[in-house]
């Protein structure tokens, strides 16, 4: 059994530790999970009632591996931090989105329990600290015992809303020998995918992406595909270095393509979400303010931009034409402006919002109830012991 230990004064903080089997009852053993069933004719399959996915961040973080992945120094272990301590106390995610509150586990497993106890002061700003959240600083690797240890405290916390895993390298164990690397990053992932499938919780992995750069976001994440692969979902954290604002790309199985963009507080640790598209903030401050008038008018001129949004009549024609010729604008024979596919539109081109959260699927009055995935299932442990946070 694994268990959170109090720190040694010379130590690095609370870690996780091997026990003895004994030692289960005071310490709080798991239950052994049963085995799913994972194999149902059609008919049977579609008279089963499932309960609604559920959300630790509505429109973003789906219960299931969810891939956080940006390049080293950009904010992913303070926007973690931020969602750990959000949902445990039932607050506001990114400073805007409503979340349900529940236990979260966040294993810092790159921190000490000073920088922790530091960063979630600067994030807290002088609020109390949410008693619903459990940190710990080492966790055994996947592959010797770390899923185990994960399962027991979700079986000791069932109304668990997201276990944060910062960071995954830390976390996924060595390789079967002679397995080909995307073998061996799928098969990583599918081990903890296991544990969020059988508990249905979110399940945050912490990542890094390549350094080479890429246009498709996806193919940003470091190692092969097999490990997006594995993962239900893959948000990319990008903000170029010394600029506050950022871009989230997200895309899963269960989750809406989408960008959103973020600004990066310093001072207080927080990500926020940003109004508007995320390319509005990618681009110059002069068409970034065309665009939102745009949006909200168009088919204006480029004198009445000028008028209305302040910009030097001048400035607003050599940008439209700069902006035209990269497909940001759309004109017509008239010379009055427009953002492309708003032709004809008497309205606003729409701002994307969070994206909605998907309904319960089809059910049956004579069905019964499971919250198993087609898939894995989780393996049955060992009944002498096994091995708890």
């Amino acid at each position: 059994m694994l268990t959170t230990v109090p720190a040694d004064p010379h130590d690095n903080g609370p870690h996780l530790r091997v026990v003895q089997a004994e030692d289960a009852d005071v310490l709080g053993a798991g239950r052994a999970p049963g085995r799913l069933k994972t194999a149902w004719t059609a008919a049977d399959l579609m008279a089963m009632e499932f309960p609604p996915p559920r959300w630790a961040v509505p429109g973003i973080l789906c219960e299931g591996v969810s891939l956080l992945c940006g390049p080293p120094k950009v904010g992913k272990s303070w926007l973690s931090l931020a969602l750990g301590l959000a949902v445990a106390s039932g607050g506001r995610a990114f400073d805007s989105i409503p979340v349900e509150g529940g236990p979260v586990l966040y294993l810092a497993l790159e921190d000490t329990p000073r920088r922790l106890q530091s960063r979630i002061g600067t994030v807290l700003a002088g609020q109390p600290a949410p008693a619903a959240l459990t940190l710990a600083t080492s966790c055994p690797p996947l592959t010797q015992g770390g899923d185990e240890a994960i399962g027991n405290w979700l079986d000791r916390n069932r109304n668990a809303r997201m276990v944060i895993i910062d960071v995954f390298a830390k976390i996924r164990g060595t390789s079967a020998p002679g397995a080909s690397a995307y073998d061996a990053d799928y098969t990583a992932v599918s081990r903890i995918k296991k544990v969020a499938d059988h508990y249905g919780v979110a399940v945050l992995m912490v990542h890094h992406i390549r350094k080479a750069g890429t246009e498709d976001f996806l193919e940003a994440v470091s190692g092969t595909n097999g490990i997006a692969g594995a993962a239900d979902a893959t948000l990319v954290l990008k903000r170029p270095r010394g600029e506050a604002d950022g871009v989230l790309h997200v895309t899963g199985r269960d989750v809406d393509e989408a960008e959103y963009a973020l600004a990066f507080q310093p001072a207080s640790g927080a990500w926020t979400m940003l109004d508007g598209p995320a390319g509005d903030h990618a681009m110059g401050e002069t068409r970034a303010t065309i665009v939102r008038w745009l949006r909200g008018n168009p088919g204006s001129s480029p004198k009445v931009i000028a008028e209305k949004t302040g910009i030097k009549p001048d400035l607003v024609k050599k940008t439209l034409q700069r902006m035209l010729g990269a497909g940001q604008v759309a004109a017509d024979a008239g010379g009055r402006y427009r953002l492309p596919g708003a032709a004809g539109d008497t309205h606003a081109e729409g701002v994307p919002g969070v994206p909605g959260v998907p309904g319960p699927p089809v059910t049956s009055e004579n069905a019964t109830s499971s919250r198993g995935h087609l898939g894995d299932t989780l393996p049955v442990l060992p009944s002498d012991g096994g091995a708890a946070l």
